[in-house]
């Protein structure tokens, strides 16, 4: 079994019997919407070539970005990678300004001068975004210490993935983080893929259990995409960790949407890659929200959480409304 697998069996889904037994759309499924329609709006954008940098888009990782977000309070702190697309959609009302930020303009969220893979927001607590593999890592357990010196009652969250994990950073913020008592959340985003490779063709498997057991640290697992349920065990591990004043380890299993199929010599009838940035070819707001009926999709599951009639209407509203910030 894969650590993609083995984590979705340790976090399950309700069924879909018990999630269509809810009506109403909720702050996080909203927000999970909301994030699905502003990214397939900068695809369109990126297809037009309407972007001189690259962005690395988040399709399928709404679900944690919402929880994270509606987790943070505002001494909390964030730190992100270079795949950030979604966090700071979810820490601002303003698709335009990120928009702007993305051409390179003054309007921009950063003044234009960060970029896509750079780009930070300090009055939404996001300090610090780095386009260099796990280099975010040991910045977060340096801005944790400054807090805890300074005696500020906050968490702060790092964001890494699977390929930044395979770094000596990784280990090593995991050691002083857990040496020095850190308030630190290292969440680990596993799409099981690093650009264009699965886990299974370059690497062993690694078990962040039981590395956070060598560690001594608390390891959690979220798996099912249900923006709810993360917004729960979120809120509780932000609790947990400013009681002991210990950090923990937090491993999400979740699939980046839009893959493509490639053929080449070696797989004439086409293998599934992973598109890694830029545009997701074959994903359009003109096909709705919702990319693949399945759990692997975080907009599935606020469908199935929501009557048809409220989430088609929601969906409508968060269209227009993000379309009226387009350039």
């Amino acid at each position: 079994m894969s650590a993609g697998e083995k984590m979705r069996h340790a976090t399950s889904s309700a069924s879909a019997e018990k999630l269509r037994a809810q009506s109403g759309l909720t702050e996080a499924g909203r927000a999970v919407l909301r994030l699905r329609i502003a990214m397939l709006l900068i695809n369109d954008l990126i297809k037009k070539k309407a972007f001189r940098v690259p962005i690395h888009l988040a399709l399928g990782h709404e679900a944690i970005a919402a929880a994270v977000s509606a987790m943070m309070q505002p001494d909390d702190r964030l730190l992100l990678t270079h795949r950030n697309i979604h966090y700071n959609l979810a820490r601002t009302p303003s698709l335009r300004r990120e928009i702007d930020e993305y051409r390179m303009l003054e309007s921009g969220l950063a003044g234009g001068r960060d970029g896509a893979m750079n780009l930070t927001n300090p009055e939404a607590g996001i300090v610090y975004t780095s386009s260099i593999l796990a280099n975010c890592l040991p910045v977060a357990t340096g801005v944790a210490m400054g807090q805890q010196v300074n005696g500020v009652e906050a968490v702060t969250i790092v964001v890494t993935g699977d390929g930044a994990m395979e770094e000596g950073a990784f280990y090593e913020t995991l050691m002083i983080a857990n040496s020095l008592n850190l308030p630190l959340i290292i969440l680990v985003e596993n799409n099981e893929w690093s650009m264009h490779t699965r886990i299974e063709e370059r690497r062993c498997a690694i078990d962040l259990e039981s590395m956070a057991r060598a560690f001594g640290m608390d390891w959690h697992a979220l798996a099912g995409n249900d923006a709810d349920l993360y917004c729960e065990k979120l809120q509780a591990i932000r609790r947990t960790v400013l009681a002991s004043g210990r950090p923990c380890l937090v491993e999400v299993a979740l699939s980046t949407l839009g893959d493509v199929t490639v053929a080449d010599a070696a797989s004439p009838s086409g293998r599934v890659i992973n598109y890694h940035h830029g545009a997701a070819p074959q994903v359009s707001t003109e096909a709705g929200p919702l990319i693949e009926a399945s759990e692997r999709d975080p907009v599935h599951l606020v469908a199935l959480k929501t009557a048809p009639p409220d989430f088609a209407s929601c969906a409508r509203q968060l269209h227009d409304a993000l379309a009226r910030d387009l350039p």
